[in-house]
């Protein structure tokens, strides 16, 4: 099956871009969904208002609706450089300084999502098609890592329950998975031979996690397209998860009747769980999760803030795992 057509979309085929024109069009990143006013505003690389990063990585700015919603954090957001400069992405290196080092490698355009599994409408899809129908959005989360440091991050995106309903899934699906871009040519740490992790990374949520409202694809974050070191050009964001469960780079997409297995639970079961939820009462076996550094900080200014079950989010989603025992379940 040719990358350039869906199979049994409701998609126009007239909307979907054949790859050439991906290929032809050097100026052209992918689409934006629709603005609060109806507008559907290309990304290219000569708009007014790019930035270019000390990498060589360039931003687009985003038409999206910054309209208040429940789902919003009033808390002082992480300034920028730091956000983009302390990261895990594996797939560069295990440094924090790495995935911003060495992410200029990977190329994002062209870009493909692969749905498939317990769906009506699987195929293969540009990222322009996976984005084009959904009015992007600002939400201001916390970012909770499971290393017990956090930040605040202005995210830009769209619920990813309006994608999947979409696709239409099968009665059988009750969870969904999804791969980072496996391509060890432009992904140094896939190259290694001493990583944990069997590459590509795959992360997992329950069918009712993945269409809760909280639940964001990200392509952009302060106001702007993603950088590659976090996680360009699509992202998945869950923020009453420690920070792992939001996989980066993502080219597949399936929903299954089975939990999928995922990277980091696979790695070390004992440490990090599939559910993954943020919760100070279960301490990973190496450190507390009662507290967390808030970036930025320093040696003088620790900025140490006590952790919230389920990020701060409880209210939201303790109804998810009603009856669960979260200790056994983490």
């Amino acid at each position: 099956m040719s990358s350039k057509t869906a199979i049994k979309t409701d998609i126009l085929s007239s909307e979907i871009t054949p790859e050439e024109d991906y290929i032809n069009r050097r100026k052209f990143i992918y689409r934006s969904g629709q603005a609060a006013m109806g507008l559907c505003l290309p990304y290219q690389l000569a708009l007014a208002g790019d930035t270019v990063d000390d990498a060589g990585l360039r931003q687009s700015p985003l038409v999206y609706s910054a309209a208040e919603t429940p789902y919003r954090s009033n808390e002082k957001q992480t300034p920028f450089v730091d956000a983009t400069s302390y990261n895990n992405f594996y797939e560069f290196g295990t440094d924090k300084s790495d995935p911003k080092r060495y992410a200029s490698a990977m190329t994002i355009l062209p870009w493909s999502v692969d749905i498939s599994g317990e769906v009506e409408k699987p195929g293969r899809y540009h990222l322009e098609d996976i984005i084009r129908p959904h009015a992007l959005q600002e939400r201001v989360y916390r970012l909770r890592c499971v290393e017990a440091w956090s930040m605040v991050i202005p995210w830009v995106g769209f619920p990813l329950a309006d994608l999947l309903k979409r696709f239409s899934p099968t009665s059988k699906a009750k969870y969904v998975a999804f791969e980072t871009l496996h391509r060890p040519s432009e992904m140094r740490g896939q190259r290694s031979r001493f990583g944990t992790i069997d590459w590509p990374y795959i992360e997992g949520l329950r069918i009712d996690e993945a269409m809760h409202p909280l639940t964001i694809l990200a392509v952009g974050m302060y106001g702007k397209t993603l950088p590659n070191q976090n996680g360009a050009p699509l992202r998945l964001v869950v923020p009453w998860k420690y920070g792992f469960k939001s996989i980066k780079s993502i080219t597949r997409i399936y929903l299954t009747e089975q939990q999928p297995a995922t990277s980091w639970n696979l790695a070390a079961p004992n440490e990090y769980g599939f559910y993954s939820n943020v919760n100070p009462l279960v301490d990973h076996p190496r450190w507390s999760q009662a507290t967390e550094r808030r970036l930025p900080n320093s040696l003088f200014k620790p900025n140490r803030i006590k952790t919230l079950p389920f990020n701060g989010y409880a209210e939201q989603v303790t109804s998810l795992y009603k009856g669960m025992d979260l200790t056994r379940y983490f």
